[in-house]
């Protein structure tokens, strides 16, 4: 297996998970008095933008198709 197709591989695997596994996001908003912490921290999970999946699945079938010509 070449390395174009590993790469055509990987980007149509991360370009699948874009679609479907969200991204954790963790703020922390807090305010140190004294010494004290005082504060709240949120957690949310958000996906990716669906034109980032589109970009990596559209470059993991560009490098198939341009690893499968025979130069």
């Amino acid at each position: 297996m070449n390395g174009v197709r590993v790469v055509a591989i990987l980007l149509l695997v991360l370009g699948l998970l874009a679609f479907v596994v969200p991204m954790p996001h963790r703020e922390d908003h807090s305010v140190n008095i004294a010494g004290a912490k005082i504060g709240v921290e949120t957690q949310h999970s958000e996906k990716l933008p669906p034109a980032v999946g589109g970009v990596l699945l559209a470059g993991g079938i560009l490098a198939l198709v341009l690893g499968a010509r025979k130069p």
